[in-house]
């Protein structure tokens, strides 16, 4: 090999130069979509797509949360709002809240107590539980249901594996929900109107802060933390 053969680049291989090409266009999509997320036009079309599913999927998402806790809930009020406006919004949110808490109550108080007592008396978190209940009045337990920042899936376990009247849960319970989503679609409201006039933005962060202050104090007055 002589000297000017040695100066001269390397060539690259076909497959090589693919793949590059391949990982360039891949990132350039990417970037994109990222900017697409940045933009207003992209999340009024993403509404009015959901918007055109009708109240079924508004309802669902807010009734998974019952058994998904990880899910945000104040998340899905606040898209409920977006897409189908305050009133709708707050009413798919509240009969989803609603209708996944009966049937988590329901499931705790009409199967496992009925036909799993005897297995889970024997259980020291459900004697723990019971000594929580039993601290709770009326007032109490609308009080909690009513805080966004509280542990709802243990509520249900709770008070459904306890002796607590059926119909005072559930009448406190949909009362509490109903105020607590009314308050976070007051919140999903206000990120909407932040769109034009970014003063709602500080609203809906007062908003935000103030009911996790509020949890924080009642959870540590009931030992819930």
């Amino acid at each position: 090999m002589d000297i000017l053969s040695m100066m001269q680049p390397a060539r690259e291989r076909p497959g090589t130069a693919a793949q590059k090409g391949i990982g360039h266009r891949m990132q350039t999509a990417l970037m994109g979509w990222v900017h697409q997320l940045g933009t207003l036009e992209y999340w009024e079309a993403l509404l009015a797509g959901f918007e055109g599913l009708g109240p079924l999927v508004p309802i669902l998402l807010a009734m998974v949360e019952s058994f998904f806790p990880p899910l945000p809930l104040i998340a899905i009020v606040a898209l409920n709002v977006a897409a189908h406006g305050g009133l709708l919004g707050f009413l798919y949110s509240w009969a989803g809240v609603a209708l996944g808490g009966i049937i988590m109550f329901l499931f705790w108080r009409r199967l496992i107590k009925r036909f799993f007592w005897k297995v889970a008396s024997r259980s020291p978190k459900l004697e723990k539980a019971q000594q929580w209940v039993n601290r709770f009045d009326t007032s109490s337990l609308f009080m909690l249901s009513l805080l966004p920042f509280t542990p709802t899936s243990f509520m249900h376990f709770a008070f459904g594996m306890s002796d607590f009247d059926e119909k005072r849960y559930l009448r406190a319970v949909l009362l509490g929900k109903g105020l607590m989503v009314a308050m976070m679609a007051v919140f999903g409201q206000s990120l909407v109107s932040s769109m034009k006039n970014p003063v709602y933005l500080v609203l809906a962060v007062l908003l935000w802060g103030g009911m996790y202050w509020v949890s924080k104090r009642f959870c540590r007055k009931h030992h819930l933390e």
